[in-house]
């Protein structure tokens, strides 16, 4: 119970400081350098690499992270995937938007946010910033870590039906307050420099060029319940994922070559140069095993781990789920099947991903979503069609999912941890023998 207890700790702490895809892969940066992980830049040669842990980033909000035993050999490699980002509210190029004596901030809807949680709630403000000191072009993170902003909801007296017939506008009703307009027309700019300047002292004199901020909920996450069986918050969606992920490979101490990639734009279809539409693995796999015949041999061995959370079932609207797939809350991670290979799993990869729980001695469950509606998908249909990796989709179960505070089990996060520990600390599976 105590490792249990001391692994959620960790895991809320490196929720609360991830408000953004580029503050889980500068998080994931500091635990793996803690572990004698080093960094590696794609503008290097990786030829003849030697043995040892490495992490490689793109645009500050993807990494790939793995072990290198110094060369590829003849056995398959080992692949955990998950994705950084999570839906939210994106502040607009040119945000600022004065009204009466209110100031507020345009943005768009990043991902399929569930909207209706984001009123009412104290928002806080991340991201990265670009500027320039006359010389050269810098980026940097910033974080405000206190409420910054406000979406307030218009009062039951002015809408009655709010309750009943209540629809939302993205374009006119998702307009944050940042406050009262002021004399000097500087408010929102001039708090962007001075928190870029708190957080980065020593500028000279740095004129901002553009940014990528997102809104997020000042609230952090915590656990709930009777017997704090629960974890709530925002962005479990996929950092839970990302952060076990993380912790199974820093525990690798044996053999092998091992690889975590945390990807971007997964809820906007990961068609980008950081998600799994991109080069970014393929690239990485090409110049660690450059001869194009061995690649595909050891590819074709290979086994790759897809993580992203699953949808529980919900106490309150159980017709949503097919009656013959409800995952539980803290009852093991969930094998996620689609007919439509909207989700990669297989007999085969669902039976090797079933081992590898009774080794670890983790329960395991199954998801299937209802015929009537629609299946979303993850990383893993995408990995492997652009590697030939034999995939499974997995992921623990939550409630309101794409919801500003979501819901998981406590124990789930550790039974995590625990079976993809155990897929980098043993030989992997080359596949089932035909009979």
């Amino acid at each position: 119970m105590q490792q249990i207890e001391e692994y959620c700790k960790n895991l809320l702490e490196f929720i609360a400081a991830s408000p953004t895809a580029c503050h889980v892969v500068a998080g994931a940066q500091g635990l793996l350098e803690k572990s004698g992980f080093v960094e590696l830049s794609e503008t290097q040669s990786f030829a003849q690499l030697p043995a040892g842990r490495y992490f490689v980033c793109r645009n500050d909000s993807s990494m790939l992270a793995f072990t290198w035993s110094g060369s590829a050999g003849t056995k398959g490699l080992q692949f955990i995937g998950a994705h950084t980002d999570s839906p939210c509210l994106k502040v607009k190029p040119c945000p600022v938007q004065e009204k009466e004596n209110y100031l507020q901030l345009g943005v768009e809807v990043y991902g399929g946010a569930l909207l209706n949680p984001w009123f009412d709630r104290e928002l806080s403000l991340a991201g990265r910033v670009c500027w320039y000191d006359g010389e050269k072009l810098h980026a940097a993170l910033i974080d405000f870590r206190r409420p910054v902003a406000i979406i307030p909801s218009l009062a039951i007296h002015l809408d009655r039906e709010a309750n009943t017939k209540r629809s939302i506008n993205k374009q006119t009703d998702i307009v944050p307050v940042i406050g009262l307009t002021d004399e000097n027309g500087e408010g929102f700019h001039k708090m962007l420099l001075e928190q870029l300047c708190q957080e980065h002292p020593g500028m000279n004199d740095p004129e901002i060029t553009d940014f990528d901020l997102y809104l997020y909920d000042a609230q952090p996450p915590a656990l709930a319940g009777i017997n704090n069986e629960l974890i709530i918050g925002a962005r479990l969606d996929n950092q839970l994922s990302c952060f076990a992920a993380l912790q199974a490979l820093q525990e690798k101490n044996t053999a092998g070559n091992c690889f975590v990639i945390l990807s971007d734009h997964e809820e906007v279809g990961s068609m980008s140069t950081t998600g799994a539409q991109g080069t970014f693995l393929q690239d990485m796999l090409a110049r660690l095993l450059p001869d194009p015949e061995q690649r595909l041999a050891v590819l074709r061995q290979s086994f790759f781990i897809s993580v992203d959370n699953a949808h529980a079932m919900h106490p309150n609207f159980s017709s949503k789920h097919d009656p013959e797939h409800l995952p539980l809350l803290n009852r093991g991670p969930v094998i996620k099947w689609n007919a439509n290979q909207r989700y990669a799993t297989t007999a085969a990869t669902a039976s090797r991903f079933r081992l590898l729980c009774h080794g670890a001695q983790v329960p395991v469950q199954e998801f299937v979503m209802r015929n009537d509606m629609a299946c979303g998908s993850t990383i893993g249909p995408l990995t492997a069609t652009r590697t030939g990796v034999d995939t499974v989709d997995v992921g623990i179960a939550s409630l309101a999912m794409h919801s500003i505070r979501e819901t998981a089990g406590r124990t789930d996060c550790w039974y995590l941890y625990n079976v993809l520990t155990h897929f980098f600390s043993c030989s992997p599976l080359n596949g089932i023998e035909k009979e």
